[in-house]
């Protein structure tokens, strides 16, 4: 029951973290205008590569060492601070490179500055140290309360296409109170640091080894408005952006099961106990699937209303961007189970980094034949070949640890069901007029088809429900 109850805990994290812009978008798309919203994305995308940077892999590196050490108090607030001062020591070094580039930056100056309060909080993001713990709640109860305020503040004072700096001043430092806000629990789970015996620079290596492969994820987020930018526009930057907000929401439900697995199953290698870890892993990939495969078919069949609705006419042409984007849903849920969950926590790093790059290469190398002869929907099909070179090569990687047959027993079930689903609405969806209640309807139709169709197919989701439970 325990996993049960992390796993809804990190999905409402991260849904908080996309839902607060998100649920800006319909007014802030229509203030800020696809200009306003392109500034943001653009400078955005190049702020993320300072904040990864100065990261070093330690979010993740991180989280994996409390869970192993998580029993232990005192190995568990030695490693805490050891981490978290080399966090502060290479976000300082990261700030003072971005000072450098500011110096020399004469486009959009102010708003870069603005969004560096995102590498600043970075400084104080510890949300690491409590996922090791699987202490998911609260991530989730402190977080809440900063994000409230943020959408009060975006919607009292950005009031015309002049206030895309206060827009992104207002998400900047809500993030970095936030990240501080998780600072009060410490002492009740981390003594105060032996000074003397602090080994700092015996993390960076191995946290380094987790840097590459989040360079090349961070490509994913970042190198394609940066690219848009340049071999387009601002405002093709601006509805990529649009667009993979709503499928990185999507996607916050289905790779919360990776955060979530990611200290168990270190946990449980750290105790040899193998088996277990397999289990966890067939469980996962198939509820993964269960999950992915529903939401890919239903964004893909209410995009054509639901792009103009959610987001106002003049960010239209985004429908077609989640129709090719949605199918990320699935590969990107299938990839996290393999190597947030198996390859990471059993320290198979070396294989994750190479999916991560190969992936990485794919989407250099075809973004700028496919943005140069197709814009901003180049960068979307770009982005689809990368994330299904990575999960090919993870499926290949594990042939002989996991049987492959078994990760997809249930996968013919969960398709058929998903396609009936998406056949349904997807005329509805073309028929109809566009409103709030209509879009409702066809969400709640297609959900009871694609629930009905589950109960009559019978895959084995629900026993593994009630196994996580237990």
């Amino acid at each position: 029951m325990k996993i049960v109850k992390n796993y809804l805990y990190n999905v409402g994290y991260n849904v908080l973290i996309l839902l607060t812009p998100l649920l800006t978008v319909p007014y802030i798309s229509r203030v800020l205008g696809p200009t306003g919203v392109g500034i943001n994305a653009t400078t955005n995308s190049v702020i993320t590569y300072f904040l990864l940077a100065g990261t070093v892999g330690i979010t993740i590196y991180g989280n994996r060492e409390i869970a192993f050490n998580r029993d232990n108090r005192k190995k568990r607030s030695q490693t805490f601070w050891e981490i978290e001062l080399l966090q502060i020591i290479t976000i300082l070094i990261a700030y003072v490179a971005f000072m450098f580039f500011l110096y020399f930056q004469s486009e959009l100056k102010i708003y870069f500055f603005y969004q560096s309060f995102f590498i600043i909080a970075g400084a104080f993001d510890i949300s690491w140290f409590f996922m090791g713990l699987e202490d998911f709640k609260k991530t989730v109860v402190r977080n809440m309360f900063v994000k409230l305020l943020s959408l009060i503040a975006i919607f009292t004072l950005v009031k015309t296409h002049n206030d895309v700096g206060v827009y992104i001043l207002i998400l900047s430092v809500s993030q970095l109170l936030g990240n501080m806000t998780l600072w009060p629990y410490l002492p009740k789970v981390v003594d105060l640091p032996v000074w003397h015996s602090l080994k700092i620079i015996k993390h960076l290596r191995p946290s380094l080894a987790l840097f590459i492969p989040q360079i090349a994820t961070t490509i994913y987020l970042a190198v394609n408005k940066t690219m848009l930018w340049k071999l387009d526009s601002v405002t093709a930057s601006g509805y990529y952006d649009y667009s993979d907000k709503l499928i990185k929401l999507i996607l916050a439900i289905v790779t919360s099961t990776g955060t979530v697995m990611l200290p168990h199953i270190a946990n449980l290698y750290a105790n040899k106990k193998t088996a277990q870890v397999k289990k966890y892993l067939y469980i996962s990939f198939d509820f993964v699937l269960a999950v992915s495969i529903p939401m890919t078919f239903g964004v893909a069949a209410i995009a054509t209303a639901l792009a103009p609705w959610f987001f106002g006419s003049q960010f239209a042409s985004v429908n077609i961007l989640l129709i090719i984007e949605a199918p990320v849903i699935i590969l990107i849920g299938l990839s996290n189970v393999i190597g947030q969950q198996y390859l990471l926590p059993t320290k198979h790093t070396t294989t994750y980094t190479t999916s991560v790059v190969l992936g990485a290469i794919t989407n250099v190398i075809a973004n700028v034949p496919l943005i140069i002869k197709w814009g901003v929907e180049g960068a979307m099909v770009a982005t689809l070949l990368s994330e299904l070179v990575v999960t090919i090569y993870q499926l290949y990687k594990v042939r002989r640890v996991l049987k492959i047959n078994k990760l997809f027993a249930n996968f013919l079930k969960y398709m058929l069901s998903g396609f009936l689903m998406f056949i349904l609405v997807y005329v509805i969806n073309i028929n109809s007029r566009i409103s709030t209640s209509g879009l409702i309807a066809q969400i709640l139709i297609g959900l009871l088809i694609y629930l009905g169709s589950i109960l009559i197919l019978q895959p084995s989701l629900l026993k593994q429900i009630k196994y996580l439970r237990k």
